[in-house]
């Protein structure tokens, strides 16, 4: 059976299709979030997680304790009351501090499950221009899913591996599990901290190498060195390459230093457009004919140091959604003009780009790497 697939433009559709489809579990709900914030939208979830306990149905829930270290220390008590589990990733005071378990996923009853950039808290919850933060993800229905429910398992054990040693073991090692065939069509591609290539940028540095169109939207973009050559190498060759980025931000270091690659890329006829309404939360990449979606911008904390899942998807009508999807983001963007970006900014801007491009592509790995390396 192939599960129906279909696109969330914004956070209202996210929203519904949460909050519907856990109304509806009968057997089993598996929640893994990064941020969960403790605001209306988190009290919402939590209510419908704990009427779908109290109804019998098994509740798990796994946050990032980085993530969601806003919330009360009591904030689960009526989901364990109900007799719903919760477990927190890597504990603050663990030596793994900054490697991150940034998935994001639902799955319910093994056969409706959704992925993507969305958190939980109040910023998700708008359209993306009037309101809220713009992000997409998608959401699989009517078909057996037990990748995925294999997928959470492994995250969830992973809760109680409290040894320095076999973290940093784990981090030297790296986590590159191959592509999994999710269903005909769709791939899931998990990753974790590493240095090698992941499934998932082994195969979208592929898509980009055969591709005459490549369409990317990355909240955070700081794609490595491979990448960059890639995108400018077949942009020379007269391929149409878009890149939707931040006009606005959450975080200015990362947007500093994705500035940085601007001049670089546009030099050799990338497209650098910069999304104006809201803050960009969004990741979608689609190359030679295929689309990526799930939690994995295209950064170095993404692509090396945190838990990430996303989904490759081939199927012709699902792939047309996410040019739609990613047409919809473009027509809210600006093109940034190589010849004005050469006068628009000072020296002292430039300086703090390029500063910011070293502390996210060379320090913070660095950091992750030393502070895991546990006793020996």
């Amino acid at each position: 059976m192939v599960p129906t697939v279909c696109w969330l433009h914004h956070g209202i559709e996210f929203r519904a299709r949460l909050l519907d489809a856990l109304k509806r579990a009968r057997q089993s709900v598996r929640l893994e979030m990064y941020i969960f914030a403790a605001d209306a939208t988190g009290t919402e979830v939590r209510a419908a997680l704990v009427a779908a306990a109290a109804r019998g149905v098994s509740v798990r829930v796994l946050t990032d304790a980085l993530g969601s270290a806003q919330l009360p220390g009591d904030f689960w008590e009526p989901l364990a009351a109900a007799g719903g589990v919760v477990k927190s990733f890597n504990p603050l005071a663990q030596r793994r501090l900054m490697v991150r378990n940034h998935r994001k996923l639902l799955l319910v009853d093994e056969e409706t499950a959704i992925l993507g950039g969305f958190n939980i808290a109040d910023e998700y919850t708008g359209d993306g221009v009037a309101a809220g933060w713009a992000d997409c993800g998608l959401s699989l229905n009517g078909a057996p899913l037990n990748a995925l429910g294999s997928s959470f398992e492994r995250m969830w054990a992973r809760c109680d591996d409290r040894q320095p040693r076999l973290v940093a073991a784990r981090l030297r090692k790296g986590e590159r599990p191959p592509p999994e065939e999710l269903a005909p069509n769709m791939q899931l591609l998990e990753s974790g901290p590493g240095r090698k290539p992941s499934a998932f940028q082994r195969l979208l540095r592929h898509d980009v190498a055969h591709s005459r169109e490549v369409l990317f939207v990355s909240a955070y973009f700081l794609p490595g060195y491979r990448m960059r050559w890639l995108l400018r190498g077949i942009a020379k060759r007269g391929a149409r390459v878009q890149i939707i980025v931040p006009g606005k931000s959450d975080v200015a270091v990362s947007q500093r230093a994705a500035r940085h690659l601007y001049a670089g890329l546009m030099r050799a006829g990338v497209e650098i457009w910069e999304y104006q309404p809201q803050v960009l939360h969004a990741k979608l990449f689609l190359a030679n004919g295929v689309a990526y979606a799930g939690s994995s911008n295209l950064d170095t904390r993404s692509l090396h140091l945190n838990h990430e899942i996303m989904l490759r998807l081939s199927a012709p009508a699902v792939v047309d959604g996410a040019r739609d999807l990613f047409a919809e983001l473009l027509s809210h963007s600006r093109r940034i003009d190589p010849e004005a970006w050469k006068s628009s900014r000072s020296w002292w801007e430039k300086l703090r780009e390029q500063v910011a491009f070293w502390l996210l592509s060379r320090l913070d790995p660095y950091l992750t790497r030393w502070i895991t390396r546990g006793p020996k």
